[in-house]
């Protein structure tokens, strides 16, 4: 039979403040799915813990997850508990399988509000849910755990997967800036007549530069063909580090990149997005970021992201965090691109508090140089290869998702086989 929440639970909203818990020797549920730690306790026994805001911020109704806990334990106070009146009649664990997994339809279907959603107690108290006998519910139970443990166990098959496919777009470039990805070309023109001109090019500029220390052979990493050339970052493109600028703000004209824009999700090589933009006319050009350069953050914890971002529409603009290579007219900014992502910039820079690198740590830097029309090649296959690990990686995910959505139906049978039963 289907019973009232209300009618068969207490519903307690937590009461401690996330931010203020005091760490000590009882576990204090949160929000996310790290849990905190406080010096005293809210609840002595099983309970269901249900969010009573979205799990994804303003504007959007969510819950990634109902908890479930049981002994001494203190509740943040934007959650709350549900706790059976008799679990002689109702398992707490039950019920926590039953919410957890029919959330969306029970749960985030009654949030309420357009920008601080939330989700009433009194909501709570109304929502129905099926009761089957406790032997009935033990097995629901037991089924539940079954169904983690091989969710677990796909997830970890699915994770390793992922981890070889991405070893194997790593060798794929490893190959490519080692000259063993695409053929030689007889014809091409060799990189030491590249590097001549792009030497003729900087000496016309009239720019002077600190000299770079020659090419020892012990620096070299590895073997590359004949027809490529050793040279350092700094002989074939220039280092260019944004500011804070003050220019006048407008709702088009130039970017304004920062960090932060470069992380959003997925594999994208392209800035796409901004949130400032600054009035055209009034910018410098000598500030200005041109298309042609790849930008990627210089100091803090996201040097180690490796957020590389090529600048392809128009030139832009950027912050002080953040730093821009520009590769000479004669080298593929494409190429360039793919060897600069084979650079782990974390191991470079300082050791101080705040990771940073600079000028002096990265126009040492050793690139391998090919063939301009080698170049051009290269990045045709790698493009091609890629595209192939992509599918890969497209059908992997499918497949976790499909396990995923096999196993909530197998748990959701149960209930429909449990509500028929006490129709």
């Amino acid at each position: 039979m289907k019973y009232r929440l209300g009618d068969i639970c207490t519903i307690t909203k937590g009461a401690t403040g996330i931010m203020k818990a005091i760490p000590g020797p009882y576990t204090m549920i949160a929000l996310g799915e790290t849990d905190k730690t406080h010096i005293e306790y809210q609840f002595d026994t099983k309970a269901v813990i249900i969010p009573l805001v979205s799990s994804t911020g303003h504007g959007h109704a969510s819950m990634k997850r109902v908890k479930y806990c049981e002994g001494k334990f203190a509740l943040g106070n934007i959650l709350c508990a549900v706790i059976p009146n008799d679990e002689g009649f109702v398992l707490a664990k039950y019920l926590h399988i039953y919410l957890h997994w029919n959330r969306e339809e029970l749960l985030v279907s009654q949030m309420k509000g357009m920008a601080n959603v939330s989700l009433p107690m009194n909501r709570i108290a109304d929502v129905m849910v099926t009761v089957p006998s406790i032997d009935k519910q033990r097995e629901i139970i037991e089924l539940e755990k079954q169904l983690v443990e091989k969710e677990i166990e796909a997830d970890n098959l699915f994770a390793d997967q992922l981890d070889q496919l991405e070893n194997l777009n790593q060798a794929i470039l490893q190959e490519a800036v080692q000259g063993k990805l695409v053929p030689q070309d007889k014809n091409d023109e060799p990189a030491s007549e590249l590097l001549k001109r792009i030497k003729a090019e900087k000496a016309k500029s009239g720019k002077k530069e600190k000299p770079l220390p020659p090419i020892k052979p012990e620096e070299i990493p590895f073997e590359i063909p004949e027809s490529w050339m050793w040279c350092r970052l700094g002989e074939i493109a220039e280092l260019k580090s944004g500011n804070q600028y003050s220019y006048p703000k407008s709702d088009i004209g130039i970017m304004f990149v920062k960090v932060g824009d470069m992380n959003s999700e997925g594999n994208e090589i392209e800035i796409k997005t901004s949130s400032n933009y600054f009035e055209r006319d009034s910018i410098k050009k000598s500030d200005l970021i041109p298309t042609g350069s790849i930008i990627f953050p210089k100091r803090g914890g996201a040097i180690a992201t490796n957020k590389r971002r090529l600048v392809k529409s128009e030139p832009i603009l950027v912050d002080s965090n953040t730093m821009a290579v520009i590769p000479y007219r004669e080298i593929s900014i494409d190429y360039f691109y793919q060897w600069f992502t084979t650079i782990d910039l974390s191991k470079l820079g300082n050791d101080g508090v705040i990771p940073q690198v600079n000028n002096k740590d990265l126009n040492p830097i050793l690139i391998p140089l090919p063939p301009l029309s080698e170049q051009k090649r290269i990045v045709m296959e790698i493009e091609k290869q890629l595209a192939k690990t992509k599918q890969l990686k497209q059908h992997i995910i499918a497949n976790q998702q499909a396990t995923e959505q096999l196993l909530k139906a197998l748990l959701h049978q149960a209930f429909e086989v449990e509500e028929m039963e006490t129709a």
